[in-house]
């Protein structure tokens, strides 16, 4: 993790990768959800820039979060009238959406020598993710609480970093955290919809939405990389194998499976049933369940 002192700011930046590395390591809290315009924006060749690969070994923090190694319990529906109860909640999401911003960094400092359209494309998703977490940001603020009130958990890093391959980084990262998470944000839209809070469940549910482009993104790229046809669904015996252990197809999906956005991302109904059957052989031993709420 970067210290405050010696982390860059992405205003600073004058090339892609600068400006990439800023954003991961940045303590600073403004530079995580309304970081300086990126050098080359607008240019279609910048995903062609080409450094030596660098992966970064972690994320910079603001001195005031609090990062626990295991997760606190999400609210329960029923605490989700009260106003805490849902900032806490979007405290969850919020985080999830800054650490997909800085693997999508990290990811295009990791895989230099990766197709050009391919980290082009991280640094659009990149951007979704920020604009998610400032608009998670605001709503915690109406909500009259702030980003770090709250405990984070970076789960997701701590998973990704194991990651050699762009394959193995779209396999956990865009098929598995992503397309989770379109079953989750529907889940959480209803529930905080019944809760009566109608402004908090339409941005979760815009989020879950946009997040389908983000899973069809991963599934192009596997699926050309694993078969040379970026058309065709990803196989799941293929996916599986490239998840890092301990993980499973269990922990990355929610029930019921959301076979609609799941198939609008390009996953088949092969795919969908054998995701949708899976049952992890290791689970009474290590507890996997498909509600797992950092996968939310």
């Amino acid at each position: 993790m970067a210290s405050p002192d010696s982390a860059p700011s992405t205003s600073d930046a004058k090339t892609a990768s600068e400006w990439c590395r800023a954003y991961v390591e940045s303590s600073d809290v403004a530079e995580k959800l309304r970081p300086a315009p990126r050098p080359g924006d607008g240019d279609p060749s910048l995903g062609a820039e080409r450094d030596l690969p660098r992966r970064l070994p972690g994320p910079g923090r603001a001195a005031h979060l609090r990062v626990l190694d295991r997760a606190e319990k999400i609210p329960k529906p029923g605490a989700l009238v009260e106003a805490s109860a849902v900032a806490k909640l979007l405290h969850v999401f919020l985080h999830h959406e800054i650490q997909a911003a800085e693997l999508c960094a990290w990811a295009f400092l990791a895989f230099p020598e990766a197709p050009s359209e391919f980290r082009a494309g991280l640094l659009g998703i990149l951007d979704d993710e920020v604009r998610h977490a400032a608009l998670y940001a605001g709503r915690i603020e109406e909500l009259g609480a702030s980003y770090g009130d709250f405990p984070v958990r970076d789960w997701f890093w701590a998973r990704t970093l194991t990651a050699t391959t762009p394959l193995q980084y779209v396999a956990l990262m865009g098929l598995g955290f992503e397309g989770g998470n379109l079953e989750h944000a529907a889940r959480f839209e209803a529930l905080l919809r019944e809760a009566g809070d109608e402004r908090s469940a339409s941005l979760v549910g815009q989020v879950g939405r946009e997040e389908v482009s983000h899973v069809r993104f991963a599934a192009r790229w596997f699926s050309e990389w694993t078969h040379g046809d970026p058309t065709e669904s990803p196989d799941f015996d293929r996916w599986r194998a490239e998840l890092p252990p301990p993980l499973t197809p269990e922990v990355l999906r929610g029930k019921p499976l959301d076979r609609d956005r799941r198939r609008r991302a390009g996953l088949s109904e092969s795919f969908l049933d054998r995701l949708d059957d899976f049952v992890d052989p290791l689970r009474p031993v290590r507890g996997a369940r498909g509600k797992d709420p950092e996968v939310s």
